[in-house]
């Protein structure tokens, strides 16, 4: 009779916890970058263009 082994090996696990930490950092990279841009974009409006989306200077910072 054959028995499963439910338990990974500790350098697996390891290996998948530097992994996911990785990803985890990179994908926080992203966001920051987008929302740097969306900001940047938003800041080369006229007062006027913020009204239009119904945004103002302040709600640009609360990005």
């Amino acid at each position: 009779m054959t028995t499963a082994n439910i338990y990974a090996p500790l350098g697996a696990v390891t290996v998948l916890r530097v992994v996911d930490t990785v990803i985890n950092v990179k994908n926080a990279i992203v966001e920051w970058n987008e929302t740097r841009q969306t900001r940047n974009a938003l800041d080369k409006l006229s007062d006027a263009q913020l009204e239009d989306i119904g945004l103002n200077r302040g709600d640009i910072a609360s990005l």
